[in-house]
């Protein structure tokens, strides 16, 4: 069979079953099953598959990303995140149109201590929308923040999207999770500049109203006591791992003992907000290695027909910059996104993308990163960005998807920025890795 056909059968088959509705990780199962019987043929190709399963996710760059989720799930369940937001909500004082700067601040700290963009943009729009709408804001600058500050958790560690990726492009988990630091908090500093200029150019799009006065004092015991706590299990899960003091699980681990340790001093702690917190973590957890599993089976049936050599080959054989090979590729990642979700565009692309890559010379670090933006964007481009239909979920009745589509535009323009200064600058990216 020719690369052509075993590629379009394989890719065709994934995205035929997604459309009659499969669940993505079974539609990849489905279509690892068949593949097989096609490619290798009888029994020993089933052999084949459970052979590899137990191995692919059995691996130890993979253990962090429990930890992770457990780590978000703790922050959210215990109520340490409203006490962030109560405290950035008091320091930011009479600053006009304080409860953006606050969203964007909070879902920044909120980001590190999670991984989970959709987690992130739900708790944000659960918070602040309906405190915004009540005080008057105007809906883009109450949906808005939230799109753009929502999706800072695919980049910002400790990401759960960025540790599957490096798994499935075997980059060095450790090293691609530190690369996305200064992109996420330059991505962060964008936004609060952004809603500046929003302010700036019409001050009818957030209110003036009187607020308790909170002396400097005060404010300052208030972050001492809510959000400093918060800096250091950061740097229990970032900067040991820059330091190279731990592995990424090792200090995953930290991370949630640093969490369990505040939730008890802050006296939030139940046995409750812990099941509740597991059962988040068990299925998230079962879902994604499921995921990883499939995606890598699919992978090596890619390479076993010979598709990936065949596509890398006719890929190559253009003559045309390395500049626009990226182009095209993030198009294409921004097309994706319209109608995917970033996990099904990652276990299609990644076996795609990333040989490609490495033929072009092209730094993985660098490239994960610009995935990871790109995946992102897409979670807020319209029709069926997954992002999009969160804000929906939370917003106010009588919220349309144009609405929430249009206040997410300017904070996408302000990806674009990073994604060309990071093309002009890839020490951006590529400095703290660097470091280790």
């Amino acid at each position: 069979m020719a690369w052509y056909d075993a590629l379009f059968l394989l890719i065709g088959m994934v995205i035929g079953l997604m459309a009659l509705g499969v669940p993505v990780a079974f539609a990849f199962m489905a279509t690892n099953l068949a593949g097989a019987l096609i490619f290798i043929g009888g029994e020993s190709a089933i052999l084949q598959v459970v052979d590899n399963s137990s191995s692919l996710i059995t691996r130890f760059q993979l253990a962090p990303v429990p930890f992770f989720i457990f780590m978000g799930s703790l922050f959210f369940h215990s109520g340490l995140a409203i006490r962030v937001f109560d405290t950035l909500d008091k320091f930011f004082g009479r600053v006009p149109g304080r409860l953006c700067y606050v969203t964007v601040a909070g879902g920044t700290i909120f980001s590190t201590l999670t991984g989970s963009s959709m987690a992130n943009t739900a708790m944000l729009g659960s918070l602040m929308v309906p405190e915004m709408q009540r005080r008057g804001y105007h809906w883009r600058m109450s949906l808005g923040p939230i799109l753009g500050t929502g999706g800072l958790a695919m980049i910002i560690p400790p990401s759960t999207l960025g540790v599957l990726l490096a798994s499935l492009a075997g980059i060095d988990v450790g090293r691609f999770l530190i690369a996305g630091i200064i992109p996420g908090f330059m991505l962060a500093c964008f936004f609060a500049v952004l809603i500046t200029v929003q302010i700036w150019m019409n001050p009818k799009l957030t209110p003036n109203y009187e607020i308790e006065r909170v002396s400097l004092r005060r404010g300052l015991k208030l972050a001492v006591t809510n959000i400093a706590p918060m800096g250091l299990v950061v740097f229990m899960v970032i900067g040991l791992i820059i330091f190279g003091v731990a592995t990424p699980t090792e200090s995953a681990a930290f991370g949630v003992a640093g969490v369990l340790i505040l939730s008890i001093i802050f006296r939030l702690f139940s046995i409750k907000v812990v099941k509740d917190s597991m059962l988040s973590t068990i299925k998230v957890s079962a879902m994604v290695f499921f995921i990883i599993l499939n995606s890598s089976i699919f992978s090596q049936l890619l390479a076993y027909s010979g598709a990936s050599a065949g596509l890398l080959g006719f890929a190559t054989s253009f003559d045309v910059s390395v500049g626009a090979v990226l182009v095209m590729i993030f198009l294409a990642l921004l097309l994706l996104g319209m109608f995917m979700d970033p996990v099904s565009i990652m276990l299609i692309t990644i076996p795609i993308f990333f040989p490609l890559v490495h033929a072009l010379h092209i730094d993985p670090l660098w490239f994960g990163i610009l995935m990871l933006i790109s995946l992102e964007m897409s979670q807020t481009t319209p029709p069926f960005g997954l992002l999009l239909f969160v804000m929906l979920g939370v917003a106010p009745k009588g919220t349309t998807l144009r609405q929430v589509a249009f206040a997410a535009a300017p904070f996408l323009a302000c990806d674009l920025v990073l994604v060309g200064l990071m093309t002009l600058f890839p020490a951006i990216v590529l400095f703290l890795p660097g470091l280790m």
